[in-house]
């Protein structure tokens, strides 16, 4: 029972965490009438609940495999509402900043669930169940909406404080139906560390979530404000715009984990990108209401769908440290939503207008899509390595001059030679001595017409023992149909070819020429 509504509660969970994350933002209109913030603070405001939001994903991801969500979940909770009361009674510019600081344990809490989640689900299904699960980006929409409809009513004051009451229910709810059992990883942290950290798709996937939660977080704290000043849009009709703009990258996110378990994740981040990079350019041409809500949606569309095929991608590449890099890659989303508000203010503040902020958000968007396209093809000139170091048949490559470039795993083990001893050198290295020169001329012709020669070759290993191969040699050629290397595929079938002729000897006489064929084949 309890491991059938992890799914459900923790997506609750991060849905709470989430909704306390961006309530100073979701209420910032109604707070600046009561403590004065300088036009200049308010991207601080603002921005500050996401550095600890963002530094804590990786302590808490990690400990969410050595501890189980359920306790990660309680503990975080039961911290959240000190800063939610501190904040209801704040009367100056110092206490949002300090209690906005620790309110980022509402959106620290995020790496948990992308750890624990997938212990429970086959892999096929990770992308939607993550996807899913970051649906809780939901409770960001839900503050950005509620939020300013309760304060307008009751004050900015009285509705932080309704958040204690969301919290001391799911602090109960965890207590009672959170997962006791839940698989755990004792993995230490370093080992974790140094495993994961050299790897280059740790970091690439970091850039790529970035932008992609990044932008979420960013336009979601900022809009609300910036709708308000920019647009002259009166406090609910922002908020409710921002509700959109998050609504549709929460329901984007389980259908682009959906998509990412159907067809090849780099792809699909390649169409995300390069929306992303139109998008942000139109955006920067500071254009009327209907054009800006156009450029966000496609950014939100596109936000949404990236953070599921992201977190598709995490426990692909990285089965043993799901933890430590969820942790960091989502640390990663976390601050590149704490870095934009600040630098479109600084521009707006030198320039008068925030074109080369949405400039420079295109310029990284289309870095990274040249990036997901190196991966892509990355990707599979590693598929095709891997597929020829594990074959068991030896390989060699040589280059038209007949020079040996590359050699495989199964080459040494059949031949003896290690790659370092034939480098540059010619396969005739390999010759046994017992094909005459015409059987040469013969095969070479075979290449040029056909493209390819395969048949029986008698050649030597490095010890001189002399061994029968079914050998295959091919012209790999250019688009221009140009020979640019050659492959050679082969195996050892000795042992297959004596077994042959044992057995034609058990079920029939020998004849004279058979006994002719046995004894020439026994002298090699």
């Amino acid at each position: 029972m309890f491991r059938k509504i992890q799914l459900p509660l923790q997506t609750l969970n991060l849905v709470v965490g989430f909704m306390v994350w961006v309530l100073i933002s979701s209420l910032l209109p109604f707070i600046k009438e009561d403590i004065a913030i300088q036009d200049g603070q308010l991207a601080l405001v603002t921005a500050v609940p996401v550095i600890l939001g963002s530094i804590l994903r990786i302590p808490l991801g990690f400990y969410a495999n050595q501890f189980g969500a359920r306790k990660i979940f309680l503990i975080s909770f039961i911290l959240l509402l000190f800063p939610v009361y501190y904040i209801s009674i704040a009367d100056s510019l110092a206490d949002l900043l300090i209690g906005g600081l620790f309110l980022g344990i509402g959106g620290a809490i995020f790496s948990v669930g992308v750890t624990s989640l997938p212990k429970y689900y086959p892999k096929e299904r990770h992308g939607f169940i993550n996807g899913i699960y970051g649906a809780g980006n939901l409770g960001t929409a839900i503050s950005a909406f509620a939020a300013p409809v309760v304060a307008t009513k009751f004050g900015w004051s009285t509705t932080v404080q309704l958040y204690l009451v969301i919290l001391a229910v799911f602090i109960a709810g965890n207590f009672l139906l959170g997962d006791k059992r839940e698989l755990r990883v004792k993995t230490p942290l370093l080992e974790q560390i140094k495993g994961v950290y050299k790897n280059e798709k740790l970091w690439l996937l970091s850039l790529f979530y970035f932008i992609t939660f990044g932008s979420f977080v960013a336009f979601t704290i900022y809009l609300p404000n910036f709708l308000v000043a920019n647009f002259g849009l009166d406090k609910v009709d922002a908020g409710i715009r921002t509700a959109g703009f998050i609504v549709l990258a929460t329901l984007m996110r389980p259908i682009g984990g959906w998509l990412a378990d159907r067809f090849h994740s780099l792809i699909l981040l390649m169409f995300v990108f390069g929306v992303y990079t139109i998008s942000a350019m139109i955006l920067s041409f500071a254009p009327s209401i209907s054009w800006y809500t156009f450029g966000c949606l496609s950014i939100a569309l596109c936000a949404g769908m990236g953070n599921g095929v992201i977190f598709k991608l995490v426990p692909m590449y990285f089965q043993k440290q799901a933890g430590i890099v969820n942790g960091i890659v989502s640390a990663m989303g976390g601050l590149g939503g704490f870095f934009p508000p600040l630098i479109l203010s600084l521009l707006f503040n030198i320039t008068g207008h925030y074109a080369i902020g949405f400039m420079a958000l295109s310029e990284v968007a289309l870095a990274s899509l040249i990036l997901v396209v190196w991966m892509y093809f990355q990707g599979k000139i590693e598929l095709a390595k891997e597929v020829i170091d594990h074959t068991i048949e030896g390989i060699l490559i040589t280059d038209t001059s007949g020079k040996i470039i590359s050699v495989n795993p199964a080459f040494t083990s059949i031949t003896g030679y290690q790659e370092n001893e034939v480098i540059g050198k010619n396969p005739s290295i390999l010759k046994s001595g017992k094909q005459p020169q015409t059987f040469y001329k013969d095969l070479w012709k075979s290449i040029e017409k056909n493209g390819f020669w395969q048949g029986e070759i008698l050649n030597s290993r490095k010890d001189g023992q002399q061994y029968l191969q079914w050998l295959t040699i091919s012209a790999i050629k250019n688009d221009a149909g140009d020979a640019v290397q050659y492959a050679g595929m082969f195996s050892d079938i000795s042992s297959h070819k004596m077994k042959k002729h044992k057995k034609s000897m058990c079920s029939k006489s020998l004849n004279p020429s058979f006994k002719a064929e046995f004894s020439t084949y026994k002298k090699y």
